[in-house]
C-alpha cells in the first residue's frame, strides 16, 4: 500500500464534501445472483441488535461522495480531480457511502464492489475485479474496508493493486440483504500509474524527481549547435483542461485497440506497453496519431514546427478536429508531446537532446558522405548527422529483460524507421545502449547508432577515384542534454549513454556491439583544421568565421583552401551558399598556425535562413602532392532577440494579472505581420495570440499587454512566441510565482 493514503484508523477520512454529481442508478438483484461473501465494519454505538433476514427493509443508497479534495490532494492529482476522481493505482482513496431510510448493519447488509475497465472486461484479463466491503486489506488486489459510520453514511477505502491496467474504470455497487437487493453505479474513476508507490513498476524514490518528471508542467528543450546549446521554454501542460482525456482517446484508438480491445486494456498495466503505444500514436505514419512531420520548409498548409510553444494547443487540435493529424512536427514537437501524454498517465518522463544524431538505416553503423574534390555532397543522402535530435527517456522497470536494465528507457515518437511494422521506437534501456547489447528489446541497434555511429567522408577524384578525408570535426553523439531536476538548467547526460572516450569500457562496449569502425586507428597527416568563430553571432548581424590550420611536421606544405557557408535545416539538409572562398596557393610553413577568416552577411543569408537559426561553415583542406584532404565543419546559431515580459500587479490565486511582452527589433528592415503568442499552465485557460497591426522599424521595441488569470498556487511559466514576416519563432519565458489569494 503506497502514499499518503494509509489506513488511518480510527481517524476517518476528511469532512464530507458535496456530492461528485454522479447520477445513482440502481437494479433489482436476485435470488439467482453469484453468492457473495458477507463483510463486517464498524457499527455506529447506538446500534440496534439486527433485524432478522427476513424482516429487514432493503439498503437503498441515496448518493456516493467521490471525495474528490481529498484524494486528490493524496494522489497528486488534485489538478484533474475538479469534476471527477482520478487516482494513482497501488494506493487507496475514500469514498462516502450516504443511505437512505435506514443505515448499512455488517450483520445483515452484503456489500460487493465492481471495477470494469475497457468494453469487454474480464476478470482473467485483469480489467475485472469484483470485491466484497472486508475488515482485512490485502496487498496487491482489489480491497474495500470500512474507515468510520455516522448515521447513515458509511465512509470506505478502497485500494487498487499496483499492477491494476490504467484507464477509466466504472464503479459499481451491489448491496443485498438476504436474497434481495438493489445494484447502484456508484461513478467512474481514471487509474494512472503511480511514481510514488513502491510496488509500481514506474517508481522513482527521490520526491524532488517525482515532482520535475511527473507534476511539473513546464520545462526546456535543448536545440541550437553542440557549440552553442540553445534552451526552448515548452508549456507540457498535462494537467490541463481536456488533456486527460484526450491521452485516453489516443490509447482508446491505437491499431492494438482497434484490433483486440480487451488485450490492448489488459496490457495497460505495463508501463512499457503503454510507452510503445504512445511512441507509435504520436506521430500519424501508421494510424489517426497527432502529428505529421515535415522537414522541407514549406509548412503554409499547416503550422510551422518552429511555432509551436507547448503540448496542450496541439492536442486539443488534434481532438477537436476529430482525431485528424495536427500539421506539422519535428523531433522536439514530437518529442514533448509524447513527454505531455507520459507524464500525464503517470509515468515519469524527460526530454531528451543529443547533438550530431546519426540516422543510421542499414545498422551497419556507418554514415557515408560522398563529396566532388571541392567538398559539395554529391546526390540525394537518405542516411544523414542531424544537427540535433530530440527524444524522451520514461522510468520504469523491465520485467521483460535482464536484471540490471530498469530505470531510464529511451523512446522515441519521430517517424524515421519501423520497428515490428510500425514507426515506433523503444523503450530500450539506456544502460544497454552504453554496454553495446545491441540484442535488447526495443530497437537498441538504431538508437545504438544515434549516439555512436562513425562517419567517413569520400572526396571523388578528378580520375572518379574516392578518397577518404580526414574530419575530426564531426564526433557522433555529443552533449546529450535535458532539464536538470528543480531547476531551469542544462542536465548533461552523455555519461548515461556513453563511456569516456578511449576507455577499456568504451572499447569493450564497441566490441559487443560489433563497432569495428570506431575500434580502428584514426589517420593523421600532422596538418589539423578547426573552424573558430571570434564573436556571438545574433540574428541580422555580418560576422567572421576563421579556418584555424595547424602544420605540426617539420615540412612546408603546399594546399588549397577550399571554405563555404551555407544555411542548414537541423536535420542536416543544406540550403544556398551565404559565403565562399577559395585559397589556391596555402603555404603552410613548419610548425605554424594560420588562421583564414570567411566575411558572412546578412544580405546573403536572410532570404534562405531556416527557421533552426544555423549556418553550417565547411573548409576543405587539399594537400596535392600527398594526396591528402582534411575536413573541418561547425554548425553556427544565430541568437534570436530577446523577450522581455515584466509582470505587472502581485501574483495571487484567482486574481488578474497583466503581462507586458516586449522585443527589440534587430534587422536593419521593417517587421511586418508581427504578432505575439502566449501560454502558461495554471495561467490562460488557452491559447492566446496579440497581433501588432503596424510594421515595426529597425531598432523599434514592441510592446503588447496580455491579462492572465492565475489558477493555481506555485511555480508558472509564461511561454511566449514572435511571428513576422522576416523574424520567425523567437522564443521567451517568464517564471511567475503565484501566491494565495
Amino acid at each position: 500500500m503506497c502514499g499518503p493514503g494509509r489506513p488511518r484508523l480510527p481517524r476517518g477520512p476528511p469532512p464530507a464534501r458535496p456530492t461528485a454529481g454522479y447520477k445513482l442508478t440502481r437494479r433489482a438483484v436476485s435470488a439467482a445472483s453469484p453468492p457473495v461473501v458477507r463483510a463486517g465494519g464498524f457499527p455506529c454505538p447506538s446500534e440496534k441488535p439486527p433485524l432478522p433476514l427476513s424482516m429487514a427493509e432493503d439498503l437503498i443508497l441515496e448518493r456516493c461522495d467521490l471525495e474528490l479534495e481529498a484524494n486528490g490532494r493524496d494522489h497528486h492529482t488534485a489538478d484533474l480531480c475538479q469534476d471527477r476522481l482520478v487516482v494513482r493505482r497501488g494506493q487507496p482513496f475514500w469514498l462516502k457511502l450516504h443511505f437512505e431510510g435506514r443505515s448499512y448493519e455488517a450483520g445483515v447488509d452484503t456489500l460487493t464492489f465492481s471495477a470494469v475497465t475497457g468494453p469487454a472486461p474480464s476478470e482473467e484479463a485483469g480489467t475485472k475485479a469484483r470485491f466484497p466491503l472486508s475488515d482485512a486489506v490485502e496487498e496487491g488486489a482489489w480491497t474495500a474496508s470500512v474507515v468510520d459510520q455516522q448515521d447513515g453514511v458509511l465512509s470506505l477505502q478502497l485500494s487498487t493493486p499496483a499492477t491494476a491496467p490504467i484507464g477509466l474504470y466504472r464503479l459499481s455497487l451491489e448491496a443485498s440483504t438476504g436474497y434481495q437487493g438493489s445494484s447502484f453505479v456508484l461513478g467512474h474513476f481514471t487509474l494512472l500509474f503511480n511514481t510514488w508507490c513502491p510496488a509500481d513498476a514506474v517508481y522513482l524514490d527521490s520526491e524532488e524527481e517525482r515532482r520535475e518528471y511527473v507534476l511539473t508542467q513546464q520545462g526546456f528543450i535543448y536545440q541550437g549547435s553542440a557549440k552553442f546549446i540553445k534552451s526552448v521554454p515548452w508549456n507540457y501542460g498535462q494537467f490541463e483542461d481536456g488533456i486527460l482525456d484526450t491521452c485516453l482517446m489516443l490509447l482508446d484508438i491505437n491499431p492494438k485497440f482497434l484490433k483486440d480491445s480487451g488485450r490492448d486494456c489488459s496490457r495497460r498495466s505495463s508501463p512499457v506497453y503503454v510507452g510503445r503505444v504512445v511512441s507509435g500514436m504520436v506521430n500519424c505514419n501508421d494510424d489517426q496519431g497527432v502529428l505529421q512531420g515535415r522537414w522541407d520548409n514549406n509548412y503554409g498548409d499547416g503550422v510551422s514546427p518552429m511555432f509551436w510553444i507547448g503540448s496542450v494547443d496541439i492536442l486539443r487540435r488534434w481532438r477537436d478536429y476529430g482525431c485528424q493529424q495536427v500539421k506539422y512536427g519535428q523531433c522536439w514537437v514530437f518529442a514533448a508531446v509524447a513527454c505531455t501524454v507520459l507524464r500525464c498517465l503517470g509515468i515519469p518522463t524527460r526530454v531528451v537532446t543529443n547533438y550530431n544524431s546519426a540516422h543510421d538505416q542499414n545498422s551497419n553503423l556507418l554514415i557515408e558522405y560522398f563529396r566532388n574534390e571541392f567538398g559539395e555532397l554529391q546526390g540525394d543522402k537518405s542516411e544523414m548527422i542531424w544537427n540535433f535530435h530530440c527524444w524522451v527517456e520514461s522510468w520504469m522497470t523491465r520485467p521483460d529483460l535482464q536484471p540490471g536494465y530498469e530505470g531510464w528507457q529511451a523512446l522515441d515518437p519521430t517517424p524515421q524507421e519501423k520497428s515490428e511494422g510500425t514507426y515506433c521506437c523503444g523503450p530500450v534501456p539506456v544502460r544497454a545502449i552504453k554496454e553495446g547489447d545491441l540484442s535488447t528489446k526495443y530497437d537498441a541497434p538504431f538508437v545504438f547508432a544515434e549516439v555512436n555511429a562513425d562517419v567517413v567522408d569520400w572526396i571523388q577524384q578528378e580520375d572518379g577515384s574516392m578518397h577518404k578525408s580526414i574530419n575530426h570535426s564531426l564526433v557522433v553523439g555529443l552533449k546529450i542534454s535535458t532539464k536538470s531536476v528543480g531547476r531551469d538548467e542544462r542536465e548533461d547526460i552523455t555519461h548515461n549513454y556513453k563511456y569516456p572516450e578511449g576507455s577499456q569500457e568504451e572499447r569493450d562496449a564497441f566490441t559487443r556491439a560489433n563497432h569495428l569502425n570506431k575500434l580502428a586507428e584514426k589517420e593523421e597527416t600532422g596538418v589539423a583544421m578547426r573552424i573558430r568563430v571570434a564573436e556571438s553571432m545574433s540574428m541580422g548581424s555580418d560576422f567572421d568565421v576563421f579556418a584555424h590550420i595547424t602544420n605540426d611536421t617539420a615540412e612546408d606544405r603546399a594546399c588549397r583552401l577550399v571554405l563555404c557557408a551555407r544555411t542548414v535545416s537541423y536535420n542536416g539538409v543544406l540550403g544556398p551558399e551565404c559565403g565562399t572562398k577559395d585559397l589556391l596557393g596555402l603555404a603552410l610553413e613548419p610548425y605554424s598556425e594560420k588562421s583564414i577568416p570567411l566575411r558572412i552577411l546578412y544580405e546573403k543569408y536572410r532570404d534562405s535562413l531556416t527557421q533552426s537559426n544555423l549556418i553550417k561553415v565547411q573548409g576543405l583542406l587539399i594537400e596535392p602532392a600527398a594526396n591528402s584532404y582534411v575536413l573541418a565543419q561547425r554548425d553556427i546559431y544565430l541568437e534570436n532577440p530577446e523577450i522581455k515580459i515584466r509582470v505587472l500587479g502581485e501574483p495571487k490565486q484567482n486574481r488578474k494579472l497583466v503581462a507586458e511582452v516586449s522585443m527589440r527589433n534587430p534587422l536593419t528592415v521593417p517587421l511586418t505581420g508581427c504578432s505575439f503568442t502566449v501560454e502558461g499552465a495554471g495561467l490562460l485557460r488557452e491559447q492566446k495570440t496579440v497581433e501588432i497591426p503596424d510594421p515595426v522599424e529597425p531598432e523599434e521595441v514592441v510592446k503588447v499587454r496580455v491579462d492572465l488569470l492565475p489558477l493555481h498556487v506555485g511555480l508558472s511559466k509564461l511561454v511566449v512566441n514572435f511571428e513576422s514576416d522576416k523574424l520567425k519563432s523567437v522564443k521567451g519565458f517568464r517564471n511567475i510565482i503565484i501566491g494565495p489569494s
